[in-house]
């Protein structure tokens, strides 16, 4: 803080935050009409050199910013989309973020994003407030499971494109992984090495993406003739206490499982833990993941994921949804994306030559 003598008038005039200069400000120091004032500003012909010069410095001296809202607004579009995403701290979301903003900038639209936290309320709160503000569309990846509270701003107009969950009790466009078959693979993959005795951890089985990595577990081992008894699968929140316990129980068991099946990075980072603590000499354990993650093929033995590309995710559903802003018709789409395997180390473990089916 800069103290001014007593006695003399500080020479900076008081600033009154949160109150911008108008045109009719910048009409007055320049001592112009509001008319010549829309002129310069918006690039119109008919204002002399003089005048125009007299305008900018009045627009620089005093930080006038031209209201595009107000005037895009006019036009009946913001040129702005809003993005919901499930939690800014996952790192899953930050490539999909990147990618649908470069879509927006592309067709010169602005991205307003924030989080729901994983609290369908909070979705809803920051959906509506996104449609207020008269977003043109939106991208969602939802908390929720009912989103006919959405009806009516689709109905005006809004358009809406689901990500990585499609929408429920409503038809909108999504954009979805391949849980389910990424999930098969995942499992068939330890099968194929020897494994007869796979654990698997997920998320809550309410999330869409939880389910379907579960329905492809117990696919694979169908497929392949395998019983699944209730002690080697595990589901609910992906915080590490939960995950840890459960992956002990399996590990521990008097006939352990010789292969885990993560069903997202949270969860894969975690059992990473579990089994680094494991005393000597534990026999190795192998491990599939789902979900790429930083490091992941630094470790030793690297970590074997199904991976699934976030990036695209995102592009596929910006640019969806900027095509139904253009004018594209049609009944909602439903897009799924293939998942790829990354063989690393750790899902090619095989099993304790003891261990038995």
């Amino acid at each position: 803080m800069t103290d001014t003598a007593p006695g003399t008038a500080s020479r900076t005039p008081t600033r009154r935050y949160g109150t911008r200069p108008t045109m009719k400000d910048v009409a007055a120091r320049a001592g112009v009409g509001l008319k010549t004032v829309s002129r310069v500003v918006n690039g119109e012909p008919g204002v002399t050199p003089d005048t125009e010069r007299r305008v900018q410095e009045a627009i620089t001296a005093l930080g006038f910013r031209r209201n595009d809202s107000a005037r895009i607004l006019r036009k009946g579009r913001t040129a702005s989309i809003g993005l919901v995403l499930e939690d800014l701290a996952d790192p899953f979301y930050g490539p999909l973020s990147r990618a649908v903003e470069e879509v927006a900038r592309a067709h010169g639209a602005l991205l307003i994003n924030g989080s729901s936290a994983e609290d369908p309320d909070r979705e809803q709160e920051l959906v509506l407030a996104l449609c207020a503000r008269r977003v043109d569309g939106l991208v969602i990846i939802p908390a929720g499971h009912d989103h006919r509270y959405l009806a009516p701003e689709m109905a005006a107009g809004v358009a809406t494109v689901f990500v990585d969950r499609p929408a429920g009790r409503i038809d909108a466009d999504a954009v979805l992984a391949d849980s389910f078959g990424g999930s098969r693979d995942a499992v068939a993959h330890l099968i194929a090495h020897g494994h007869r005795r796979i654990g698997f951890l997920g998320d809550l089985p309410g999330i869409h993406t939880a389910a379907e990595r579960l329905r492809g577990y117990h696919a694979a081992m169908n497929e392949a003739g395998l019983p699944v008894h209730d002690a080697w699968v595990s589901t609910g929140p992906t915080d590490p206490e939960r995950v840890r316990a459960a992956a002990t129980a399996m590990l521990t068991a008097a006939e352990p499982v010789t292969a885990l099946f993560a069903g997202n990075n949270r969860v894969t980072v975690t059992v990473v833990r579990v089994l680094a603590e494991r005393p000597a000499p534990a026999a190795p354990v192998a491990l599939v993941g789902f979900d790429d993650f930083e490091l992941a093929d630094l470790l030793s033995p690297g970590i074997t994921v199904i991976a699934q590309d976030s990036a695209q995710l995102g592009r596929t559903a910006a640019d969806l949804l900027f095509r139904r802003l253009d004018g594209a018709g049609g009944d909602p789409r439903q897009l799924v994306l293939p998942t790829r395997l990354i063989p690393r180390g750790s899902g090619e473990l095989p099993p304790p030559a003891t261990s038995t089916a």
